[in-house]
């Protein structure tokens, strides 16, 4: 009996132990160190070398001051040093054990990086006047300024008037036609939050307003007299278009911001693409299963599934 109750004693002890935090960490470990000695060899090897450079420590010290309004003290910055070597320690022990394999986050962030590189190669380019004078010219319709409009117009509500808001339209037409004009024409009409009037209006902004309808029998109205009724998604209008500016492509010199802009994004996107294609040159790409197969028929060339490379 006495030797059952040691053993039970040694067993719970036993249990203890096993449950300690200490010991979960010190194999957790052991087992660290291993898979690093696995993939890494021989233990002996010198280690590596951090060097934080002079430029390191300005980047980390400029860092600080703009987080915090001001410059960091000595004994800030030997912490900020002593984090970036606790970073960088951790950052190539765990590039060594395999740690950013696999892992969607940081390979998200390594194409992200690489397409950085590829915008930066297409950003040192400046065009020259006459690049952006080719651009402006295969691109016209982008940057061509739109026909304008002027005009007035007053409202008849459909829903308020009923069958009578033609009919009211119509009379106050002949009434303007024949210059009886009210003294007050917005009195004429109903009361609506459309405009009464628009200045040097594009078609898209006449469109955002009254609607599609509306837009493009105004586009037909003669310049001068007064005209309608026109259905707009509201209701009736009389309409007097006062000027129309017909659509005209600008020189380079009134848009060239926007044609640089657009020169520049055109230039990252080929540079992109051209920098991918470079890449992916320098690999046989490999699709198995069913959508290899999908791939092959569908005859692209970017990519080969499996067994069919060389073909």
């Amino acid at each position: 009996m006495k030797n059952a109750g040691n053993r039970w004693r040694s067993l719970g002890a036993l249990a203890t132990v096993l449950r300690e935090p200490l010991l979960h960490f010190l194999v957790v470990g052991v087992a660290l160190f291993l898979l690093y000695w696995a993939v890494n060899g021989d233990a002996s090897v010198a280690p590596q070398v951090i060097v934080v450079s002079a430029a390191r420590v300005e980047v980390l010290a400029e860092s600080f001051a703009t987080t915090w309004m001001r410059p960091p003290t000595p004994a800030e910055i030997q912490g900020l040093v002593d984090d970036y070597v606790v970073e960088e320690v951790y950052s190539r022990e765990a590039i060594a054990l395999g740690l950013d394999r696999d892992d969607t986050v940081i390979r998200r962030r390594l194409r992200q990086k690489m397409e950085f590189v590829s915008d930066d190669l297409a950003a040192a380019a400046e065009p020259t006047e006459a690049q952006l004078q080719a651009y402006l010219a295969r691109h016209a319709d982008q940057f061509a300024r739109p026909p304008q409009v002027a005009f007035r117009q007053v409202y008849f509500s459909t829903d308020r008037r009923g069958d009578t808001a033609r009919r009211d339209a119509e009379q106050l037409l002949a009434d303007l036609r024949a210059g009886r004009a009210p003294a007050d024409l917005g009195e004429a009409g109903d009361a609506s939050l459309l405009p009464r009037a628009m200045r040097d209006a594009a078609p898209q902004e006449i469109q955002n307003a009254f609607g599609a309808d509306f837009a493009a029998a105004l586009a037909a109205a003669p310049v001068g007299p007064w005209a309608g009724p026109l259905q707009s998604d509201f209701g009736l209008h009389l309409v007097q278009v006062q000027r129309r500016a017909a659509g005209a492509a600008p020189a380079l010199a009134d848009v060239r911001p926007a044609v640089l802009r657009e020169w520049q994004a055109e230039q990252r996107r080929q540079s992109k693409q051209a920098f991918l294609a470079a890449l992916r040159g320098k690999y046989e790409i490999r699709i198995e299963g069913p959508a290899g197969a999908r791939i092959e028929s569908d005859g692209s060339t970017a990519v080969r599934p499996e067994g069919t490379a060389g073909r």
